[in-house]
């Protein structure tokens, strides 16, 4: 911290406040907020910022807050097993009465996706918590689980085309390199399409690297 402080503050020469924020969900004894360089006879430096440790928060004291942050950030606050599905339908209950553009609601609510997955029977739960929504809030928040579900079988469907495009690619031209395959892996739907077709007229390695050069 003390670090990344000295940096910034040299580049910029502006003040820098610093705030460390601790998403992981253990250990949970609490982080230390300073650093120190001193000698017996001298304290040369005294370092202190902030720490926000989410595991140490209560998730229903950010119920309340109309803060977009907050609305992610409760997925990974100190949560008991059996509050999971609650937590994630408060997370995009208070999400749905921001009025967010589509691109902040979507980053946001992609992250409590990530973070607050739930198993069969707390999805069950998770609905019927929905449920018993508003209207309004209700609507926004099933566009929200529809998006992650459209998500989802499009990257099932991606993650299947592109097992079997490897498979075709080690049958014409034989294992590629790890560096090649990362290149494969990070293509589009529509490129992956496009290799598949492409492939069949590949006899080398070589052949693979000009196709992959002319898609960038």
């Amino acid at each position: 911290m003390y670090r990344y402080f000295a940096r910034l503050y040299e580049k910029y020469a502006l003040p820098v406040y610093p705030i460390a924020l601790f998403s992981y969900d253990r250990p949970k004894k609490a982080e230390p907020n300073f650093h120190q360089v001193a000698f017996p006879n001298k304290l040369v430096l005294q370092f202190n910022y902030d720490v926000i440790q989410l595991n140490r928060l209560n998730w229903r004291e950010y119920l309340q807050q109309q803060n977009p942050v907050a609305s992610a950030l409760m997925a990974k606050m100190n949560i008991a097993p059996q509050d999971r599905p609650r937590v994630k339908s408060e997370c995009l209950r208070l999400l749905a009465t921001l009025q967010l553009d589509p691109a902040r609601m979507q980053l946001i609510s992609g992250f409590i996706d990530t973070y607050l997955r739930l198993n069969t029977q707390e999805t069950e739960i998770f609905q019927s918590e929905i449920a018993q929504f508003e209207p309004t809030q209700q609507e926004v928040v099933m566009q929200i689980v529809t998006s992650w579900m459209e998500e989802g079988i499009q990257q099932g469907l991606q993650q299947g085309e592109l097992k079997i495009i490897q498979r075709l690619l080690t049958r014409r031209i034989g294992d590629i390199t790890p560096e090649l395959q990362e290149r494969v892996r990070g293509l589009s739907s529509t490129q992956l399409e496009d290799l598949a077709e492409a492939l069949l007229d590949f006899s080398t390695e070589a052949d693979l690297v000009t196709w992959l050069q002319q898609q960038q």
